[in-house]
């Protein structure tokens, strides 16, 4: 049995995040923790600096709606419900804080791609979520 009741795994939802998922299978496969997955989209407003004259909700709703289906289809890989697969709005780091907070999770799972130089300087997913949790974090080391 895993000394983790619930994790989560936050998913850039790229071609590598498959070995994010082969990762998790591997480690929590045979055992009775509770998986969670997520991707955390940034409002499009913030991406392009809020300037743009344009309505982008519907952009936003079909980025969401695509999001949703591909995190479906990852998280079948892995046997989640379908209530424990999250899309949500908002900054990366804050929101998996947040979600792991609220509901009591005691891991969160990421993809590294091990940047280093002004790449890590300008900061990653990866490096935010492991400052600012309250929980354990594994980084699965991504390979091209």
């Amino acid at each position: 049995m895993s000394a983790y009741q619930h994790i989560l795994v936050g998913l850039d939802l790229s071609p590598e995040s498959e070995q994010v998922i082969d990762r998790v299978k591997y480690l929590f496969s045979n055992s009775d923790t509770i998986i969670s997955i997520c991707h955390i989209l940034e409002p499009l407003a913030f991406t392009y600096g809020g300037d743009i004259p344009v309505d982008l909700s519907d952009v936003q709703t079909q980025l969401q709606s695509q999001a949703a289906e591909r995190l479906k289809i990852l998280g079948a890989e892995i046997g989640v419900e379908e209530r424990n697969q999250h899309v949500v709005l908002g900054h990366p780091a804050q929101e998996m804080h947040a979600m792991a907070e609220d509901q009591n999770m005691d891991l969160i799972i990421v993809g590294s791609h091990g940047r280093h130089g002004l790449s890590l300087l300008f900061g990653s997913t990866s490096n935010s979520v492991l400052h600012g949790a309250k929980c354990d974090v594994l980084a699965v080391r991504i390979t091209d």
